[in-house]
């Protein structure tokens, strides 16, 4: 993964945010809005590649684009920023290969600690049967 090569490759747009805000609101685009082609990216390797389209499935539009907006803040300027940084942390998070589980076989404490609990719950089942009669 090349940040610098990500960054060159994103399309940035800025639209209209929605919500409260005024008249301010209505005539300032200031949420932004990051698209990153990913079939057509060169920042990515086939292996990458097929690892993000699995992460990011729900994420992803038809064509396979990867789009992040922002509209946290009131700046464009400061609202680029940060979806710049969540596509980045999002596609980090998306290449890392989950570490493989070893088994591991239960402790000698642990195994002698269920028996005891079972044997007690045996024989708090037994001393509940009737008593035989001779």
């Amino acid at each position: 993964m090349n940040k610098d090569v990500i960054l060159q490759e994103l399309k940035f747009r800025a639209v209209r945010s929605g919500g409260a805000g005024g008249q301010h609101v209505n005539k300032v685009s200031t949420k932004v809005e990051l698209t990153l082609n990913l079939p057509i990216s060169k920042a990515f390797n086939e292996s990458e590649k097929e690892r993000l389209y699995k992460n990011l499935k729900k994420r992803l539009t038809s064509e396979n684009k990867l789009l992040v907006h922002c509209d946290d803040s009131r700046s464009q300027h400061k609202n680029r920023e940060i979806a710049e940084d969540r596509l980045l942390n999002l596609i980090e998070e998306a290449l890392k290969v989950p570490k493989k589980r070893k088994k591991t076989s239960p402790s000698r404490a642990s195994v002698e600690k269920r028996l005891k609990a079972k044997k007690a719950i045996a024989k708090k089942k037994s001393s509940r049967k009737k008593p035989e009669d001779e």
